[in-house]
């Protein structure tokens, strides 16, 4: 078909829509009509109208267009009135009057659908090549748009201006023909003097070729002399472009001309590099890294294009920003390395965290929020990727800035994971030398899998009983952990001990001393060593709560230190006066108690003082819950008993209430004094035998059994709570040993305690052995060296059955689906085994299905082989 435009796909970005030039031409007189005859114009139809315009009068028609387009641009109405008439008559006018009539129109109209034919015949007439329709495109802007280079290379035989722009200054026809990538055309108008760099301050025909991925328009361009660069500061060049479209042999040319790689865009202030990364273009990153891209430039974000590359999941494009020497540790505005940005997606995650730790990623780099790659890839609940990375030394207690560590995001988020990190410490627990039953048998404890890298050796731990999983404290492996621990620490808590036991006992004797055998002299002497002792008491406190303010908070037992400390220092003010008595009486109790609690610290004390805190605290709880009925009596005996001496002050009255729930009634005393006698019989007696009924009886006996039930559970589970206690203790030692503040003490003096208070010593000393069956093994307790005696014994016969399954299961099964369906039921044991066995059950499906289809090929080709030589024998 002759005169038909060319299908050329066109979008804002390429100068002007179709439906955007269809409405400027449809708004030109007769423009409907000519849009809708032109395009049927063919053949016979198209002969018949250029002979039936031959043989009018031509010159009539042609003032009457032009009056036409130029009252357009005098006066509104009288335009649109105009053109009102005129598309009425066009649209009952034939093919020959519209060419007769509006040849202006029908010119442009022919070039914007490429009727090479039509075109060629309005010009031969004297039609004006320099019309224009509404938005200022000339007939030569109309046919490079549409990609007709024959329709372009006859109009500039009639010597128009190549370098015409439209109303907007948007583009001449050169940015039209190199948008629609029309080679021919953009030829044509350069040999005619078309500016090949028009528009260079915005964008010239070269941005537009290579935005149309036009690979022989752009070095045709380059080639004439357009310039890859742009002249302005932070405009977008044409390789930019090219970059973002990653197309490579645009790249290619532009760069062998010249091309500044180094140019960065806009507010965002990206370069080349960056929008190849981001596009994930390995051929184009690799292209610019070679013509001297930096790998270190940084858009408005503070991303580097590996950053951008871990985002586009692009493993190929990020090797080579590897081999060329890019930083993989590189930090943008928000403190996230490549690391975190290849771990926001899961698609190719595993892939790109590889390539990055072989690189020499830090692993545990956290953003300035205090995010991880492990927290990030817990929270997109991509377990693979926290397999992954625990695998290779992610710190599992690492903590936001929140506080919350990455082992709660795995506890909610990939729960899945748990099962192997316990997977993970039964291996941490092996055979070392000799067999099981040997009396020299070794085993080895490697405690590496616990102490994950942060300051302290029981950060885990800790995080584990935050997280609700106090239970893997039971493990064998942590068990003998604390239990080490514990024995390197303990001196610590030994000095605390004593420091609390010398200071509640010079307490003791100055409050005796002074408020209660008044001896001034010796109140004296011992003033200044309670003071002494006082002020180093608060000083401690004061570290403590400068380590921490909003743990150190929710111990309660840390506002019982504050009160003793309050306590003491107002009964050292002289002289002493009535009213401290009262604090000195709180004062020695709060301390005796706070030694209660320090000695319950201890292992061997640590469930009765757990028993006496839990019982005290429900009991509290159960008193409010029916502190109601209690006030109630309260007041009703105070009512009632007005002349008994107890009950004559309503708050005494109370207080009296509270102690005959003990079973203290005294009920001789209150109806049979013969000074005080029962003012409302009757009334009185049923009260108090409602009280002893409801309060005494049924409320007492609750309690107990509340306080019963309370010390029963607390038996059941001592032994883990004595391991939370542990670890609770230990890691309160060891974070004060290990806080920043203690980082300007004398060196040597901290050293020596943090190296007393170590387990450890990474790399080389962070296992033990012990001999199980030599009765002289005094490390650990004879329970634990049993238990985990009996954890290798069992991963030994687990082995065993497993590797004799599945020998069995290969010698007497076919190769297929059903074989593995059956070594996959047998040997899942536990959620571990079954997540390895998933794993590898695809793998060998996929090598199995390979090997299948490369026999049958090879049987096909060995049949046919055989059918030949039987064929060329019977011949």
């Amino acid at each position: 078909m002759t005169g038909c435009i060319k299908q050329q796909p066109m979008s804002q970005q390429y100068l002007w829509t179709k439906d955007e030039i269809v409405l400027a031409l449809n708004a030109l007189s007769a423009g409907e009509a000519a849009l809708a005859v032109i395009p049927t114009l063919q053949g016979e139809s198209l002969k018949s109208a250029l002979e039936e315009s031959e043989n009018a009068n031509v010159q009539n028609s042609l003032i009457k267009d032009t009056k036409t387009i130029t009252l357009s641009f005098v006066d509104g109405r009288i335009r649109k009135a105009s053109l009102a008439a005129d598309n009425k008559e066009a649209a009952t006018a034939t093919a020959g009057q519209l060419l007769i009539r509006w040849p202006n129109t029908c010119l442009l109209v022919a070039c914007w659908l490429g009727h090479f034919e039509l075109v060629k015949a309005l010009l031969k007439r004297g039609i004006p090549v320099d019309c224009r329709d509404t938005d200022g495109r000339t007939p030569l802007h109309l046919a490079a748009c549409s990609g007709s280079a024959k329709v372009v290379e006859e109009l500039l035989k009639y010597g128009p201006n190549p370098n015409e722009w439209d109303f907007d200054r948007t583009c001449t026809s050169l940015h039209c023909a190199a948008a629609a990538g029309d080679i021919n055309a953009v030829k044509a108008l350069l040999r005619s003097g078309a500016d090949v760099n028009a528009g260079l301050l915005n964008k010239s025909p070269l941005h537009y070729a290579v935005l149309s991925n036009a690979a022989d328009c752009v070095e045709t361009l380059l080639q004439a002399g357009a310039s890859p660069n742009n002249p302005q500061v932070y405009t977008e060049t044409p390789l930019h472009v090219a970059a973002s479209l990653g197309s490579s042999s645009c790249i290619k040319l532009l760069l062998s001309y010249g091309a500044d790689v180094r140019v960065q865009h806009g507010a965002s202030r990206t370069t080349p590099l960056h929008l190849a990364a981001e596009e994930g273009s390995p051929e184009c990153t690799k292209l610019l890294l070679d013509a001297g891209a930096p790998w270190d430039a940084r858009n408005s974000r503070g991303q580097t294009a590996m950053h951008l590359a871990a985002l586009a999941q692009s493993t190929e494009s990020l090797e080579a920003l590897v081999k060329a020497g890019a930083n993989v540790n590189i930090e943008d505005d928000d403190g996230r390395t490549p690391l975190h940005a290849a771990v926001a997606k899961a698609l190719r995650g595993t892939e790109l965290v590889r390539i990055l730790i072989q690189a020499g990623a830090y692993i545990n780099k956290p953003d300035k929020f205090g995010y991880t790659a492990l927290h990030i890839a817990a929270l997109n609940e991509c377990s693979q990727l926290v397999v992954l990375l625990l695998g290779k030394g992610a710190d599992i207690t690492a903590r936001t800035k929140g506080g919350i560590s990455a082992l709660s995001f795995i506890v909610r988020r990939t729960p899945d994971v748990l099962p192997r990190f316990t997977a993970r410490l039964d291996q941490a627990v092996s055979l070392h030398d000799h067999e099981l039953g040997d009396v020299d048998c070794e085993l080895r404890l490697d405690f590496r899998p616990l102490v994950p890298g942060g300051r302290g050796e029981t950060d885990l731990m800790l995080c584990l009983v935050e997280v609700g999983q106090k239970h893997i404290l039971r493990h064998p492996l942590c068990e003998s952990f604390l239990y080490l621990k514990w024995l390197r620490i303990r001196k610590f808590f030994l000095m605390s001990l004593v420091f609390h036991s010398i200071f509640v006992a010079i307490f003791t004797a100055y409050i005796v001393v002074t408020f209660l055998w008044n001896n001034q002299k010796l109140g004296g002497i011992l003033l200044w060593a309670v003071l002494s002792f006082t002020c180093i008491l608060a000083c401690k406190e004061i570290f403590q709560l400068a380590h921490g303010v909003w743990s150190y908070a929710k111990r309660w037992e840390n506002w019982l230190q504050w009160g003793v400390v309050i306590s003491s220092g107002v009964i050292l003010i002289k002289p002493v006066n009535n009213w401290q008595h009262h604090v000195a009486a709180l004062g020695i109790l709060l301390a005796w108690m706070e030694l209660m609690m320090v000695v319950g610290r201890f292992p061997m004390f640590g469930i009765y003082v757990q028993m006496f805190t839990q019982v005290a605290v429900n009991f509290f709880k159960f008193l409010g819950a029916y502190i109601c009925l209690i006030i109630g009596f309260s007041l009703g005996f105070s009512v009632l008993h007005m002349n008994y001496k107890s009950f004559m002050n309503p708050l005494v009255g109370l207080l009296k209430t509270i102690i005959m729930m003990s079973g203290e009634l005294e009920f001789e005393d209150v109806f049979f004094d013969e000074e005080a006698h029962v003012l409302y019989p009757g009334t009185a007696h049923l009260m108090l035998l409602s009280f002893v009924i409801l309060v005494t009886i049924i409320l007492t006996n609750l309690m107990v059994g509340l306080a019963v039930s309370d010390i029963q559970e607390l038996r059941r589970c001592a032994g883990l709570d004595r391991l939370v206690r542990r670890a609770e203790l230990v890691a309160h030692l060891e974070s004060m040993l290990f806080s920043k503040l203690l980082d300007r003490a004398p060196d040597k003096l901290v050293k020596t305690f943090r190296k007393g208070a170590l387990l450890l010593r990474p790399p080389h000393h962070c296992a033990i052995h012990i001999h199980p069956n030599d009765p002289r093994e005094k490390r650990l307790p004879k329970e634990l060296i049993k238990a985990i005696y009996r954890l290798v014994a069992e991963k030994k016969i687990n082995k065993r059955t497993t590797r004799n399954i599945s020998t069995h299961s290969v010698k007497d099964t076919d190769i297929g689906d059903t074989r593995l369906s059956r070594l996959y039921s047998t040997t899942s044991t536990n959620e571990v085994t079954k997540q390895q066995l998933n794993e590898l059950l695809t793998e060998i499906k996929r090598f199995s299905y390979n090997i299948n289809s490369r026999l049958d090929n090879l049987t096909s080709k060995i049949e046919a082989i055989a059918q030949e030589i039987d064929g060329s024998i019977l011949s």
